[in-house]
Order: structure tokens, then sequence, then C-alpha cells
């Protein structure tokens, strides 16, 4: 009985993590389209993937999963550049890759 209870436990656990961390790069994926679209640059392979993850403090001091995601996009449909977004738990800390185009002087 201890031990069905104990692995449903568990089972939860990975469940609630799971899903939490499909939510995360679904929410990377989301920010890494737009990024692209206002730089007007290519997303390509229309995803995210996760280079790292670790526990950090936010600004309201509770721990939370840091994950690091990776992307890559064109500037002019030949060549491939890598991007990353940080996200603490669901919001942004970081965007890094294509910038919006300056406004030229008139």
């Amino acid at each position: 009985m201890l031990s069905t209870l104990l692995f449903l436990i568990a089972a939860m656990a990975v469940a609630v993590f799971w899903f939490a961390g499909r939510a995360a790069a679904e929410t990377a994926t989301r920010l890494g389209q737009v990024a692209c679209a206002r730089a007007g640059v290519q997303w390509l392979d229309q995803s995210v993937h996760l280079l790292k993850m670790r526990l950090r403090r936010g600004s309201d001091g509770w721990l939370g999963l840091e994950r690091h995601y990776g992307f890559e996009y064109s500037v002019g449909g030949e060549d491939r550049r890598a991007g990353r977004i940080v996200l603490h738990g669901r919001r942004l800390h970081s965007l890094v890759g294509p910038m919006p185009p300056q406004d030229s002087p008139a």
C-alpha cells in the first residue's frame, strides 16, 4: 500500500515536471518566433532545443528552474545563426538573437 502511494507521488512529480518543461518550451518557441518576425529574419527549424537547465533564484528571491533554449535563424536565407532564450520559470530572463533593423536617419 505504501509503495503504491510512493509510486503514484513520484509519477505525479515526473508528470508535473514534464508538463512544465513543455509549457516553457512553447513559451520559448513563441518568443523566438516573435523576435525573428520583428527583426525581419527567417525562423529556422520551427523549434527550440533545451541547452541547459539549473536552479536559480529569481528577482523575487524564490528558487526556480532556469532553462536555456537555443534556436536558429537566417538573415539572408543562405546563412545560419544561433540565438538563445533564457527563461526563469516561464518568464523571459534574456534573449540573444536577431535584432530589429535600426531606423536610418532621414
